[in-house]
């Protein structure tokens, strides 16, 4: 098992884990990993560990972005539509939130 990275350290960050983003937002891992398997929160994965990698101020934004459509009463579908529009209106060269 390895050792938790210091906050500190997770904040400068550019990658993380689902467990670090989970410190970061503050966002329970469950909810966490169902964004992610609803394709939801975009992630990288390394072949050798399989460990997932988020990328971290894009996965902040969309975290963010997430929990303000769920405050405005948009469902779980209607929010991946949405998010599904927003990243097909970025141009291909520009980092996804």
């Amino acid at each position: 098992m390895s050792r938790q990275r210091k906050l500190e350290v997770i904040q400068q960050a550019e990658d993380v884990t689902i467990g670090e983003l989970v410190r970061l937002t503050d966002v329970r891992y469950s909810t966490l990993k169902y964004y992610t398997e609803e394709g939801m929160l975009p992630f990288q994965q390394a072949e050798e560990n399989l460990t997932r990698r988020y990328k971290r101020e894009a996965s902040i934004r969309r975290i963010r972005r997430i929990k303000a459509l769920r405050a405005e009463g948009k469902s779980i579908p209607q929010i991946k539509a949405l998010l599904q529009a927003e990243d097909a209106a970025q141009p291909q060269d520009a980092p996804q939130a």
